[in-house]
């Protein structure tokens, strides 16, 4: 398990170093690249990890999966097709067998199962795992078309899993009584991919067109996003140009702010995005403070600065505790704030970097490399070790002490 502590060597942690990996996702390997892709590429360098996806309607009379390959990658994702006209019950028993035939074809070894979705638990609840592990990075339960079932799905999976992850501090103490072995693990960060921005690139042809100072946003275009603030903000600056990059998810186009200065360029591949964070002065997190947002610690939030760019954010709980005291990050509140936020971002752009030196101090010590390290050793001590030994260097954010907020550390 990439153990930083190796431990004795018995017949079970043989058993687990040959353990397949199946993680249940919500989001697809393909699409936007988030914490369980980060993860589970790491994971992938040492087992081999499935990643099961929800499934697809098809019109084949019979249920199948789909396994795909990736270039860069051992990592599979797992398809599932399921007849369109089944009912619920059927589905669920048809995704249990064919998790059972995945496994069975590839061995028969006990897994480890690692869910981002609780909503994959029932189907796959019966399987005798090696370690159940639940990597709480959102609250689903409070998206848009959130399922119903879904908070009673959680209970169950939490009550199975060996080590319960949370995305963020917030997260943390939303559910820090609901299991004897949490730890908050916030958004980190691949900080050579991004530090390269600050080396200059070459800016993309369909964003190099674009004229003006550049703020731009990546990510997920969704009921997140405070649609309205950024008319306003667009309105109160013409002379700014703000860039959004990602998929339109679960609005329509018709409800995105239109002007001449809101430009949308689409899904970017992940490594693409140091380019286009190239061209822009200043980076946006415009997200709107409702139920959806109450919980979210932004992954962009770090790879903006890693990249060198000041942020200018509305108040999500976890950007301000943890990044709040930089000098490159600026909170405001309603169009009026914002705009001005981002005429003092654009002006410590064109400062220097001397800002950049408490921003790298905080970075270095929330990479990928360290997270994923961190919470193979939490697992693999949950299933070895009956004292659980608390493990804290990144059990909470890297500024928790600095912010107070000292009950982030693993454990109630």
């Amino acid at each position: 398990m990439n153990l930083l502590h190796p431990l004795p060597r018995t017949s079970e942690s043989r058993i687990l170093d040959k353990a397949p990996l199946v993680c249940f996702s919500h989001l697809r390997w393909d699409f936007v690249l988030q914490r369980p892709q980060h993860l589970m590429q790491r994971f992938s360098q040492q087992r081999q990890v499935f990643f099961f996806e929800e499934y697809i309607p098809t019109d084949h009379h019979l249920a199948y999966i789909e396994i795909h390959p990736f270039a860069g990658t051992t990592v599979k994702a797992v398809r599932p097709r399921i007849p369109h006209w089944w009912t619920e019950a059927d589905r669920q028993e048809a995704l249990g067998n064919l998790l059972d035939e995945l496994l069975e074809l590839h061995g028969g070894v006990k897994p480890i199962l690692w869910y981002y979705t609780p909503m994959m638990y029932a189907f796959s609840a019966h399987i005798d795992a090696a370690a159940v592990v639940y990597d709480c990075m959102d609250e689903l339960a409070n998206f848009k078309f959130a399922p119903m079932q879904l908070k009673d799905a959680e209970r169950a999976l939490m009550a199975r899993a060996d080590a319960v992850f949370t995305g963020g501090l917030s997260l943390y103490e939303a559910k820090r009584d609901k299991h004897d072995n949490i730890h908050a693990f916030p958004s980190s960060v691949d900080i050579e991919h991004f530090r390269a921005t600050r080396d200059g690139m070459t800016e993309p042809a369909d964003q190099a067109a674009i004229s003006g100072p550049k703020l731009g946003y990546y990510g997920v275009i969704d009921e997140r996003l405070d649609l309205s603030l950024i008319a306003a903000v667009s309105r109160a600056r013409p002379d700014l140009s703000l860039i959004f990059l990602g998929p339109v998810v679960k609005i329509s186009d018709e409800e995105l702010p239109r002007a001449a200065n809101i430009h949308y360029l689409g899904l970017k591949s992940y490594a693409d995005l140091p380019a286009y964070l190239s061209g822009w002065d200043v980076a946006l997190m415009p997200f709107a403070l409702n139920e959806a947002t109450r919980f979210i610690s932004p992954t962009k939030t770090p790879e903006y600065l890693a990249a060198g760019r000041p942020v200018v954010s509305t108040w999500v709980t976890d950007v301000a505790r943890a990044y709040g005291n930089l000098e490159g990050v600026f909170l405001a509140t309603g169009a009026k704030e914002f705009a001005d936020a981002c005429d003092r971002a654009i002006a410590l752009a064109g400062e220097g970097s001397d800002w950049l030196g408490d921003v790298d101090a905080m970075l270095v010590r929330s990479s990928w490399d360290k997270t994923f390290d961190l919470m193979s050793e939490i697992v693999a001590q949950s299933i070895y070790s009956s004292a659980r030994r608390q493990v804290h260097p990144l059990t909470h954010h890297p500024l928790a002490d600095e912010l107070g907020a000292t009950a982030a550390v693993g454990g109630k």
